[in-house]
């Protein structure tokens, strides 16, 4: 009877040890989810951002064009000319224009989009501007990702320690501070 229970309590033994890898494998689980999610939610706001200095500069350039040849292209009401290959996007009609292209709708719209937001919280700049405060505060120090983001009340979660470390790696790329060794930064 002696193999039998030995057998029963190796089975009870690895099951134990099973419900904890399963019970570690989800808390895992949904902290890599959290982090996805931060980083699909930087990556959608880093494509509209791109997407809105795409048509920044071919609405300049195409403004630009029309300049150097005096050409007055008539376009539909709220039809905006894009660079070759890139689809025309819509404005927003404005409201009792006879055609969109008179001088005083453009000065309109030009008013209209010029015309400052409420203030939005920007993490993305905040972050960059408070850790080069932070450096400049230390200069001599070395520190690690996590400390920035300790120090900055940014350690609530993976996501925003990797929101500090890739701020930190974007820093050292463009010279703003630099790598004292791996996963050290240091005041330039």
């Amino acid at each position: 009877m002696v193999p039998s229970t030995r057998a029963a309590h190796n089975v009870e033994t690895t099951a134990e040890s099973l419900q904890e890898d399963l019970a570690r494998l989800e808390v895992q689980k949904r902290s890599l989810e959290r982090e996805l999610a931060a980083v699909v939610a930087h990556l959608n706001s880093i494509q509209r951002a791109l997407s809105a200095l795409s048509a920044l500069m071919s609405d300049s350039a195409e403004a630009a064009r029309s300049a150097a040849t005096g050409d007055t292209d008539r376009r539909p009401a709220g039809e905006t000319v894009r660079e070759a290959g890139a689809s025309p996007v819509a404005e927003p009609p404005v409201e009792g224009s006879v055609s969109a292209r008179s001088t005083g709708d453009r000065e309109k719209r030009s008013s209209r989009t010029s015309r400052p937001k409420a203030p939005e919280p920007q993490k993305y700049g905040q972050l960059t501007e408070q850790i080069i405060e932070y450096f400049e505060q230390a200069p001599d120090a070395e520190m690690r990702a996590r400390d920035v983001a300790a120090a900055l009340g940014r350690d609530t979660d993976s996501g925003s320690i990797n929101a500090v470390r890739s701020t930190l790696d974007r820093l050292v790329g463009t010279s703003r501070i630099r790598r004292a060794g791996r996963g050290l930064y240091r005041a330039k």
